[in-house]
């Protein structure tokens, strides 16, 4: 009878290892699973950032395209041919004392202030000169610009010692800048913009980017998935994030709008080799 009783106890203690064991492999599995599914999402996540990247890149290859297209007609097309008629209109036989002196003088003054405007957008759209004047030295021509027309009060700071850029970060920084003041001619209301260019003793370039205009609410805004207002932002960090720079937007409203760019000069980005592809 004890040795039936210990058989039992035997047979249940070798069910119950038994049962453990079955119980310790489903957890495993489980866990294995779990680790998996993880580690997919984590891959999926990373490729679709790639793919965003890349999307992103392609489209901002395209677009530097187009504008260097663009500049390079005006330039060779558009501005050879309002030389001619500039020219023309400056050799006609036409005395201080005919009616018509003071409308060819007109479109004379009309026609230069074409040709000066289009001077400077063919400067600020073609990528070649960015590269050749550096980031600085575009910012400043392009407040200059702004300053002319007398839309808004420019103040422009700089400290720093200035350090090289690689060509494709400063084309990017500079059409985020453009942007940046694109925004505030649109949506701010503003009547005065600051902007300081600054360079770090820890090698890190900081753009900011100062309005006295109405602000917004930046979480609010950046929710707004259905709204276009919300593009410009997400293009901004979009664009940062290609170049391994920070983005930080700082407004409220009534208070005006603060936007600040840091990027470290010497670093390991998703632009790595971009001048190459």
């Amino acid at each position: 009878m004890q040795a039936q009783n210990q058989q039992f106890f035997g047979i249940i203690i070798i069910g119950v290892l038994l049962a453990l064991l079955l119980v310790g492999f489903i957890v495993a599995m489980l866990f294995l699973y779990q680790r998996r599914q993880h580690r997919q999402e984590r891959e999926l996540a990373v490729l679709k950032d790639q793919y965003d990247n890349e999307l992103l890149r392609s489209q901002l290859e395209i677009q530097e395209s187009t504008f260097r297209v663009i500049a390079q007609e005006l330039h060779d097309n558009i501005g050879q041919v309002l030389s001619v008629v500039k020219l023309s209109l400056s050799i006609l036989p036409i005395q201080k004392n005919d009616p018509a002196f003071e409308s060819v003088q007109s479109c004379r003054e009309m026609l230069n202030k074409v040709i000066y405007d289009m001077a400077d957008l063919t400067k600020s759209l073609h990528t070649d000169r960015i590269a050749q004047i550096g980031i600085k030295e575009a910012i400043k021509y392009e407040l200059d610009n702004l300053r002319k027309t007398g839309l808004l009060e420019v103040e422009f700071f700089e400290s720093g010692e200035e350090n090289s850029m690689e060509e494709q970060k400063g084309i990017f920084l500079f059409r985020m800048f453009q942007e940046m003041l694109n925004n505030i001619l649109k949506h701010s209301q503003a009547t005065r913009v600051i902007v300081s260019v600054i360079y770090l003793i820890d090698n890190i370039f900081v753009l900011k980017v100062e309005d006295n205009g109405i602000g917004f609410n930046v979480s609010k805004k950046q929710k707004q998935v259905s709204s276009s207002s919300g593009i410009g932002l997400k293009s901004l960090k979009n664009r940062a994030r290609l170049i391994g720079a920070d983005v930080l937007i700082e407004s409220e409203p009534g208070k005006g709008t603060i936007i600040t760019i840091k990027l470290p000069l010497i670093t390991d980005n998703a632009l790595t080799d971009y001048a190459d592809k």
